[in-house]
């Protein structure tokens, strides 16, 4: 039994408070997809289509959100049947199929994106720092699962070929973007950017060592 002699460790504190939090995502998910007839994983392929020029494929989609292949193919099912999605086949491989993301699928996407979920709301309501300070340490956590393989490459500043940390001199604005050609602060930072291209491993590894040395 913890005491306040004898504590659990604040790694396993931080652990339980984010086990929390994603209680309330998951019913923030749900209350987003279903305000467009859609289930949580639907209304997640559909964000991961409208970021990329590329139309990907089955296997893409599945690692990405962290879901078996069959589930994934049974949801993109359920949006091509909506017209929420489009299949394109291989002119050389008919078993070979891509995927994107139609007009009405934007459509709903954005429908869904104005409904605010709790946990935002509980994260607006933080003092300004401590949305920085809290930001900076989901970038510091993902960058850990990522590198550990626990979870793929996400669409954030640290892993982007674009990411140039700490180019400019202040504080406010430090860092510089090469894909907007713009300089831009902590608070501005991305978690998962649509113009996002992963830098490869030697180089997003001497981001990061930039990036944490300031």
């Amino acid at each position: 039994m913890e005491t306040p002699n004898d504590p659990t460790p604040i790694s396993n504190r931080i652990s339980e408070g984010l086990a929390r939090l994603a209680m309330v995502m998951r019913s923030d998910e749900w209350a987003k997809a279903e305000a467009t007839g859609l289930k949580p994983t639907q209304l997640a392929i559909l964000d991961y289509l409208a970021g990329r020029e590329a139309i990907s494929r089955v296997k893409e989609i599945a690692n990405y959100l962290g879901v078996s292949q069959p589930t994934a193919t049974d949801s993109i099912l359920a949006l091509e049947r909506k017209g929420f999605i489009a299949k394109t086949t291989s002119a050389d491989d008919k078993r070979s199929a891509t995927i994107g993301i139609t007009a009405e699928g934007r459509a709903a996407l954005s429908a869904a994106n104005t409904v605010e979920g709790s946990a935002t709301a509980a994260a607006r309501a933080l003092p300004a720092q401590a949305q920085e300070d809290l930001l900076m340490s989901l970038v510091t956590m993902i960058r850990h699962l990522q590198e550990a393989d626990a979870i793929p490459i996400q669409r954030m500043c640290a892993t982007c070929r674009y990411f140039r940390p700490y180019l400019h001199n202040g504080a406010v604005k430090p860092h510089h973007c090469d894909f907007v050609n713009a300089a831009f602060g902590q608070s501005e930072f991305r978690i998962d950017c649509r113009e996002h291209e992963a830098a490869d491993p030697a180089t997003r590894a001497a981001t990061w060592d930039a990036f944490q040395r300031g």
